[in-house]
């Protein structure tokens, strides 16, 4: 049901307050409908509170979301942020409340409402990638992170616009755009972007309009919008989440991961979405090295004593960034932290053209075997790339497929030109970059700028970065995780913590303790426009 909420007949929950106006009528955050909303920046340990006291039920806060996502995404704001609703998501709350009654809780995220990017497959759901060509693709069985999930006691809610083929069809793409579901919105500054491809998990998240979600990155497209968004963000090392039932681009960088308003909770869906999957390439490696509770690394003390480089090469392409930044650093220090500034990377912005070149193999090669294993309407990457031009009009109306273009052009994985490629593009990230520069200065993690602020949104140019961080953990396959730092003018500022593979309870401790330390998210305002 593209865009189809039901606007005002899921409006029902008298408790929440929350109204319906006509379609597409104009809310703002003085009005009761955003006032009222009992579940503002409402934590999972909140919500499992009030249910385990008896004083809130899974069916009324899957209600309530529903209501918010009525008022905010559909009318008021049009955040355009969730591109269809789960049918079965009130029925799977009425069953996780009868498990509750009869004594059975899962674990923390019994009865909690989750967002589910739409590249990921959800039985009852399409999965599109936000293409107008899988717009009628149904798989029949979950990904294996959604049965995860589900297994867990999850509610999936629905699932949330994004960046075409997750920002892989065009050079000059606009990051939150979609042919299926159109275009994504900042909650913070509405006419500025929400940064891709994950762009409608964070700008959803960031609204209220669901406890957390999921999105899924390749080079940044978690780390982004959760940074912009005013989020917590966790790129898990490569294996610890499983890829099938994914639409992919790289076998070799793709992972879903937890994106959320704060570290805790994104600890919680880390645990509920991790697992070994037997039809996930790099499950061997991953065995063993999963975490049990995830959790358990939640200290506020973690800062003391840590070793922390600096990765200067990411500041310095904006002052009021650069500011925000040494704020957070004075922080760490506070805390006690021992800073090595600057820790820079050897091999600092040395392998984008290798990983380029494994992506154009990798996502010709993986997506042509998805689209067949799930019997999709289009069976192969040229047969994507002639509907867009038979269909140019309404899929190719702002930018173009040069990068599908250039895939399909590509041969298979046994070619020397992407062997080499491959070996190269990990060489210069991981060995010789993140874990030489931890290595050489006997580092917990490494510290840097997420992104920059917020950019506007223009359809016509693309998207206009300044600066970032994260890639080199994306190509190296490791973890990283992004915590709000401040604001530029409204505009939310991340930094992002990098460490070696498995770190994630680590990451996770530093994260946090720089959180509790900080306090530094505040809640979206929804401004039309900058604020003069």
């Amino acid at each position: 049901m593209s865009r189809t909420l039901g606007r005002c007949a899921v409006v029902t929950l008298m408790f929440a307050l929350v109204g319906c106006g006509s379609p597409g009528e104009r809310r703002g955050p003085a009005d009761p409908a955003f006032r009222a909303f009992l579940f503002e920046e409402a934590t999972i340990a909140d919500l499992q509170e009030q249910m385990a006291a008896g004083t809130l039920t899974s069916r009324k806060l899957v209600q309530a979301y529903l209501n918010r996502i009525a008022v905010v995404d559909q009318a008021g704001p049009t955040l355009n942020s969730v591109i269809e609703i789960n049918p079965d998501a009130l029925a799977e709350a009425d069953r996780l409340d009868r498990e509750r009654r009869e004594g059975t809780v899962r674990g923390p995220m019994h009865g909690i409402p989750v967002l589910v990017k739409d590249n990921i497959d959800a039985a009852g759901m399409v999965n599109s990638a936000g293409s107008l060509a899988l717009a009628d693709h149904r798989p029949k069985q979950d990904a294996f992170v959604v049965a995860q999930m589900r297994e867990a006691g999850a509610v999936i809610l629905g699932k949330t616009n994004l960046s075409e083929w997750a920002n892989f069809r065009s050079t000059r793409s606009t990051s939150g755009w979609s042919s299926r579901g159109g275009q994504t919105r900042n909650p913070y500054v509405l006419d500025r972007n929400p940064c891709g491809s994950s762009s409608g998990s964070g700008a959803a998240v960031a609204a209220n309009l669901a406890a957390v979600a999921v999105g899924t990155e390749t080079d940044g497209s978690i780390i982004c919008p959760a940074a912009v968004n005013g989020l917590v963000g966790i790129k898990p090392t490569v294996g610890v989440v499983s890829r099938s039932g994914i639409i992919p681009i790289s076998i070799s960088q793709d992972t879903a991961g937890p994106m959320a308003r704060t570290v805790a909770d994104a600890a919680v869906l880390l645990g509920a979405m991790a697992g070994i999957d037997p039809r996930d390439p790099a499950a061997p490696e991953a065995a063993g090295k999963i975490l049990a509770d995830y959790s358990s690394h939640l200290r506020a003390d973690a800062l003391d004593g840590a070793r922390i480089g600096v990765v200067r090469q990411a500041f310095g392409f904006h002052p009021d960034v650069d500011a925000v930044l040494e704020q957070a650093l004075s922080a760490m220090t506070e805390a006690g932290a021992i800073l090595v500034d600057p820790a820079d990377l050897a091999t600092h912005r040395q392998f984008g053209e290798a990983e380029f070149t494994v992506l154009l193999y990798e996502f010709k090669h993986g997506l042509n075997e998805y689209l067949a294993a799930g019997k999709a309407p289009y069976g192969t990457l040229a047969e994507l790339i002639e509907y867009n031009r038979t269909h140019a009009p309404a899929v190719l109306r702002w930018f173009g497929q040069e990068i599908f273009e250039l895939a399909e052009a590509k041969g298979p994985l046994t070619d020397r030109e992407y062997l080499e490629a491959r070996i190269e593009a990990r060489k210069l990230a991981r060995t010789e970059g993140i874990e030489a520069t931890l290595k050489a200065h006997n580092l917990d993690a490494l510290v840097t700028t997420a992104v920059g602020p917020a950019w506007p949104t223009d359809p016509v140019n693309g998207d206009h970065f300044l600066g970032a961080g994260y890639s080199a953990a994306a190509v190296a396959g490791t973890p990283s995780i992004t915590v709000p730092a401040g604001d530029v003018h409204t505009l939310p500022v991340g930094i992002v913590f990098m460490g070696p593979a498995w770190s994630e309870g680590r990451l996770i401790e530093l994260a946090y303790a720089f959180e509790q330390r900080t306090q530094a998210r505040r809640p979206p305002a929804f401004h039309p426009t900058l604020p003069q």
